[in-house]
């Protein structure tokens, strides 16, 4: 999608992306405690998680009141809230940030909607550029049912229901998905998890 802002704060900025259902939130979760465990001071954020605008977006999608544009706009609200607000002041205290989701994900999403990409560029250009960034993929059919065992239905938005690909919630989040999956901006793996933290990653202090 373009260059994002080079980081210059002491933290690091670890990112994970992936469909609904690809494990990437169960594995994010492990690594935060493995890494809370070896001392180091880390700050966690997710997509769609600001105070700001989550009780907004929440109404909105249950009254399905969503276009495209709206979408785009209220989701970018939320990503500069956090990044002003919760990620940038933990990368100015060296602490190490784990994203659950980035800007991949309405950069691809909000493409797959209609939304123009170059504006889509413009509007995350205040964007930094994650330190490690993994991307997870699993087959279709498997994230369906990753997500059907925590709750009973596909949310309307989550499988694309708005874009009129089928009336069926299961056949359409598999079209919405391999839409978002065949897009080109998504980030190779820059990291891996293992047994031993990258060096010059800031330790807390106890």
């Amino acid at each position: 999608m373009g260059l994002l802002k080079e980081s210059t704060y002491p933290g690091k900025l670890f990112i994970v992306e992936g469909i609904d259902g690809s494990g990437k939130s169960t594995q994010l979760d492990l690594l935060h405690k493995w890494l809370q465990s070896e001392g180091y001071l880390v700050v966690f954020t997710e997509w769609n998680s600001s105070p700001i605008v989550k009780s907004t977006t929440r109404r909105a999608k249950q009254r399905r009141l969503l276009t495209p544009m709206s979408f785009s706009l209220i989701h970018a609200a939320d990503f500069a809230s956090r990044l002003y607000m919760q990620v940038i002041p933990a990368l100015q205290a060296g602490a190490i940030v784990l994203a659950d989701r980035y800007v991949y994900t309405a950069f691809a999403r909000d493409s797959v909607r209609g939304v123009d990409r170059g504006w889509l560029r413009k509007l995350y250009s205040f964007a930094i550029q994650p330190t490690v960034s993994f991307y997870f993929d699993v087959p279709l059919d498997e994230a369906i049912a990753r997500i059907l065992e925590g709750r009973p239905a596909l949310k309307y938005y989550e499988a694309g229901m708005d874009l009129g690909l089928s009336r069926n919630p299961q056949e359409s989040f598999r079209l919405f998905q391999g839409l978002i999956t065949s897009m080109t901006i998504w980030p190779r793996s820059t990291g891996w998890f293992g047994s031993t933290p990258p060096s010059r990653l800031s330790r807390s202090r106890n």
